[in-house]
């Protein structure tokens, strides 16, 4: 059984909500229903779940439901179990295969009767086409593959040292050696493994990699069989293309998403709603170019440039031959594999809720990921794979620039914490303190 912060968040809910329902939205294989169901099973008298792929009756007659009075009585019927008011949960599953059900949480919440989970794949664009979403009655909790915290926690790790690790960064102080030591050496195996549950757990069962690969491989198989069918019709080959060519799109220098890779295509605006598609459908992480480093950043995006991560990064790395992989393990990556790490940063980050974006000039050189503060500062980020970390022209050149909002600056690379004059550097597996320290500290 594995260990995930989106518990709490269900916990928050069904104790502080007054009425409203909970949708659990999320990429397809990220533990939604495990982790609805394991809660339900938990918190409540009498829960009843309505699958609407596995379960074709519920499918369509709950989609021909007219009103939320006629729904209920629809649920009624289809509920192996009686309904108990105040004490049983309805959890709708796969709700993308009849989006407009949402609507009716509104009329539903507000008698106050049951309580109401609904959860699915690819809402983020099913759900754009409802004409009246439930505003205000709706909270929204999204989920990711285990993040790196909680992958350590499958590994026996318990909290307290990483909390260790997380007070060390926030003062910037080395971390202990055999804690650093022991967090590197998942770390590595987090860049082969990623986050997907059925990926750790058969890590966890076989300690074999191509038990995992095959995990993987089938994950990849289901993004690809959702795009052929939520996907428009005629834009399902371009989509197809674009998410099979993030692998090898990552393996370029500077990883930022070629347009001419994609075939018959020369301007962005011929591909910008399939990259939207795609990011919506949260199986890509999309970080944007800006103009300059200089707050707001979403006023300085150009969308047309863009370098595109996959959701997990072990999804991604299962998309390279095994052998390349090797010196991941030692901590020695291939050149060409800097990509894995930066996904691994892009996923993280993500899944803090912050805004991913890079930033690329001549005269300057690439910065990574720039992070920004609320109040207009800016934390500049360089991931590094290879030994040579302490070479960072792009940062000293954007440093040196005053019209840049760029207040701290730092290099995630296979080191320990060392502070330098102007840039500080940091082990990778440090990137789910960013927030938090950077963010959340003021």
């Amino acid at each position: 059984m594995l260990k995930r912060k989106a518990y709490s968040k269900l916990e928050f809910w069904k104790e502080n909500k007054t009425k409203q329902a909970l949708l659990v939205t999320g990429a397809r294989q990220v533990g939604k229903t495990y982790l609805i169901k394991k809660f339900a099973a938990q918190h409540y008298d009498n829960y009843i779940e309505f699958n609407l792929v596995e379960n074709a009756d519920a499918r369509a007659s709950l989609a021909q439901a007219t009103s939320a009075e006629d729904f209920m009585f629809r649920v009624s019927v289809l509920a192996s179990k009686p309904l108990t008011p105040k004490r049983t949960l309805i959890f709708i599953d796969e709700v993308q295969e009849a989006p407009e059900l949402v609507t009716l949480i509104k009329f539903l919440v507000d008698k106050d009767d049951y309580d109401f989970i609904i959860s699915g794949s690819m809402l983020g664009v099913e759900l754009e086409s409802i004409q009246s979403l439930p505003v205000g009655y709706l909270t929204t909790i999204e989920m990711y593959p285990l993040d790196f915290e909680e992958f350590c926690w499958a590994n026996g790790l318990a909290e307290d040292p990483f909390n260790t690790a997380r007070e060390h960064f926030k003062g910037s102080a080395p971390i202990p050696d055999y804690l650093h030591s022991r967090l590197m050496q998942l770390f590595h195996r987090y860049l082969l493994v990623g986050g997907m549950p059925d990926a750790v757990t058969a890590y966890l069962s076989t300690n074999s990699v191509d038990q995992v690969r095959i995990v993987l491989d089938a994950i990849f198989n289901f993004y690809l069989d959702d795009i052929s069918k939520y996907a428009p019709k005629d834009r399902r080959l371009v989509i197809k293309n674009i998410f099979e060519l993030i692998p090898s799109e990552l393996l370029s220098q500077n990883r930022r998403f070629k347009l001419s890779s994609i075939e018959e295509v020369k301007r962005f605006s011929q591909v910008e709603d399939e990259f939207l598609w795609i990011t919506k459908a949260n199986v890509a992480i999309p970080t944007y170019n800006v103009d300059a480093p200089i707050a707001p950043l979403l006023t300085a995006e150009n969308r047309k440039l863009l370098k595109l991560y996959l959701s997990d990064v072990g999804l991604l790395a299962s998309r390279y031959p095994k052998e390349p992989l090797l010196g991941i393990l030692d901590g020695k990556a291939q050149a060409n594999l800097g990509g894995v790490y930066e996904n691994f940063v892009a996923q993280e980050l993500c899944a803090q809720g912050l805004a991913t974006r890079y930033f690329s000039k001549r005269k300057i050189g690439e910065i990574d990921f720039l992070v920004e503060h609320a109040g207009g500062s800016i934390l500049a980020l360089e991931v590094k794979s290879g030994n040579s970390y302490r070479s960072h022209a792009s940062l000293d050149n954007a440093l040196a620039v005053k019209e840049y909002d760029i207040s701290k600056a730092c290099v995630l690379a296979e080191t320990n914490i060392e502070k330098g004059s102007a840039v500080n550097y940091y082990p990778i597996y440090c990137a789910p303190f960013i927030k938090e320290a950077f963010i959340d500290s003021d």
